[in-house]
């Protein structure tokens, strides 16, 4: 960023409020709870929705375990964000 006058604003490190950043710690936690919870139903799925009658597994379970490998990874990055702003406010107080 860049000031009127044309000299360089200096950087300063972002912070999370104690609310947002329980928030984010809790909904990567969330996210892993309810994802491998779903990912074990979609691997034991009966219904022939996830695996066709040779047992192979169909379109809709790739998909879905796709959707579920995504939320893992987003799950994990909100989580390190609400986990790194819980120890900088730990570390300030």
């Amino acid at each position: 960023m860049v000031k009127s006058s044309g000299e360089a604003v200096p950087r300063t490190p972002a912070t999370l409020s104690r609310p947002v950043s329980w928030f984010l710690l809790a909904f990567g936690v969330w996210s892993w709870f309810i994802w491998i919870t779903f990912v074990k139903n979609l691997w034991k799925d009966g219904s022939g929705l996830a695996f066709d009658d040779s047992g192979d597994p169909t379109a809709y379970f790739w998909v879905h375990l796709l959707l579920a490998i995504t939320s893992f990874l987003l799950g994990t990055a909100v989580g390190i964000i609400g986990l790194r702003g819980v120890r900088a406010l730990r570390r300030r107080s």
